[in-house]
C-alpha cells in the first residue's frame, strides 16, 4: 500500500533482476525515466512495457520533456523547441502544437505523464538556477497564457501534466540541484506574482511537483526548511488557500538541497506529513526499501486521503497505443520541421552549447 505514494527512478535500459524483485515487492505508484534509460524508441517503450507488467495497478510512468536543454529523448529525436524559445516567437498556436507533439512522442514512448510545465516566472533568463530556457514567461500572464496552452494540447492527447515547481524557482539564486536557495518573498507578495499560475490553472493539472526552496519571509521559524517539507506551504497555501484538489509531488528528494540535510527515510515521513502525495527518489534506488518502510511507519489517516487522490489519478491513465515504428518517424520528421519553425533553419541546425557556469545537473540526467 505505502508504495504507491513513491515514484522511483530506474539505473539502466532495461530492469535488472534486482530491480525487478524490489519493485515487484513494494509496488511503487510511480517511475521516472531519464536520458540514461534511453537508447532507442523501441528500447524505451520495452522498458516502460516491462514496469506496467510488474505493477499490480496502473502505474505512473513520467518523464522531464520540457524541450529545449530539458530533452530526455536527446539521442533518438531532435530536441524540441524550449519554453523560452516559444514565448519569444511569440504564437500560442505553436505553444499548442508542442504540447500535441510531446504527449504523442510519449505516448509511443509509453509514457503516461511528463512532469510539465515549467510555471515558475523568469525574472532573469541568464540566472545560474537551473531553470535557464526553461520558463513560459517574465510575468505571471505570460506564464498562463503559454503554459496554460501547452498543457491544455498535452493533456487533450491523452498525457498528464504535472506543473512545477511550487510554489516559486524563479526567484532563486543557486541550483537546488547542489544547494538549497533561500528566497526572502512573503506569501502576500507570491499571491500577487508566482503564485497565479497556480490559481489559475490549478483544475487543468492533474499534479504538482513541490519545490527545494527554503522561504524565509513564510517558514520564519524553522531556518532551512525546504518548501517541499513544509506544512504552511504545501497543506495551507496549495491544498487549503488555492484549493488545489490534484495529486502533489516533491521533487527528486536525491537533489543537493535535500539530501545533504535529509536521511532517507526522515525526508518522506516530513514530505507526505506536510501534504505531499508523493514522494520521488531518482537516482539512489537502493534506498527505497528504506523509504518504503519508513512511509509503513506514518499514521494510516496521513496517508489515507493520499492513496485515494493517487487512485483518482490513476483513473485517468489510458493504456498507450502499440508502439509502430512509421508512426515513430512521422513524429521524427514533424519534430525536427518544428524545431526549424520556431527556431530558424540556422539556430536549429545548429549544435547548441550553452555558457559555462550555466550548465546544471537537469541537462544531463
Amino acid at each position: 500500500m505505502h508504495g504507491q505514494l513513491l515514484i522511483l527512478g530506474v539505473h539502466g535500459t532495461q530492469l535488472s533482476e534486482l530491480e525487478k524483485a524490489l519493485f515487484t515487492r513494494i509496488q511503487p505508484g510511480g517511475y521516472i525515466l531519464f536520458g540514461r534509460n534511453v537508447e532507442s524508441p523501441q528500447q524505451i517503450r520495452a522498458l516502460t512495457d516491462s514496469l506496467r507488467e510488474l505493477s499490480d495497478t496502473m502505474p505512473l510512468i513520467g518523464i522531464d520533456q520540457e524541450g529545449g536543454r530539458v530533452s530526455r529523448t536527446r539521442g533518438i529525436l531532435p530536441d524540441p523547441p524550449s519554453a523560452q524559445d516559444l514565448r519569444e516567437k511569440g504564437d500560442v498556436n505553436l505553444m499548442a502544437v508542442h504540447g500535441e507533439i510531446t504527449a504523442d512522442v510519449l505516448s509511443q514512448l509509453g509514457v503516461n505523464m511528463n512532469f510539465a510545465p515549467v510555471l515558475d516566472i523568469s525574472y532573469n533568463d541568464d540566472a545560474d538556477n537551473a531553470l535557464r530556457g526553461r520558463c513560459w514567461g517574465g510575468d505571471s500572464q505570460e506564464v498562463i497564457t503559454h503554459a496554460g496552452n501547452y498543457n491544455r494540447y498535452m493533456r487533450k492527447r491523452k498525457v498528464l501534466s504535472c506543473g512545477k515547481h511550487f510554489p516559486s524557482c524563479g526567484l532563486a539564486n543557486i541550483d537546488p540541484h547542489h544547494e538549497l536557495p533561500v528566497v526572502d518573498k512573503t506569501l502576500e507578495e507570491m499571491f500577487r506574482s508566482d503564485l497565479l499560475p497556480y490559481t489559475t490553472l490549478a483544475p487543468e493539472l492533474d499534479a504538482i511537483m513541490s519545490c527545494h526552496v527554503h522561504f524565509s519571509k513564510v517558514d520564519t521559524d524553522q531556518p532551512g526548511l525546504p518548501a517541499s517539507l513544509s506544512r504552511q506551504l504545501i497543506y495551507k497555501t496549495l491544498r487549503l488557500q488555492i484549493g488545489y484538489e490534484g495529486v502533489i509531488i516533491t521533487d527528486d528528494l536525491d537533489m543537493g538541497a535535500m539530501i545533504n540535510t535529509y536521511g532517507r527515510g526522515e525526508d518522506v515521513k516530513l514530505a507526505i506529513e506536510a501534504g505531499n502525495d508523493m514522494v520521488m527518489i531518482c537516482h539512489q534506488t537502493a534506498t527505497a526499501e528504506q523509504a518504503y518502510d519508513a512511509l509503513g511507519e506514518l499514521s494510516p489517516y496521513a496517508v489515507e486521503d493520499a492513496l485515494k487522490r493517487i487512485h483518482k489519478l490513476k483513473k485517468k491513465i489510458k493504456y498507450p497505443p502499440a508502439f509502430q515504428q512509421k508512426r515513430w518517424d512521422k513524429l521524427y520528421e514533424e519534430t525536427a520541421q518544428f524545431r526549424v519553425r520556431v527556431m530558424g533553419e540556422e539556430r536549429a541546425n545548429a549544435d547548441t552549447i550553452y555558457p559555462e557556469g550555466k550548465r546544471s545537473p537537469v541537462e544531463d540526467y
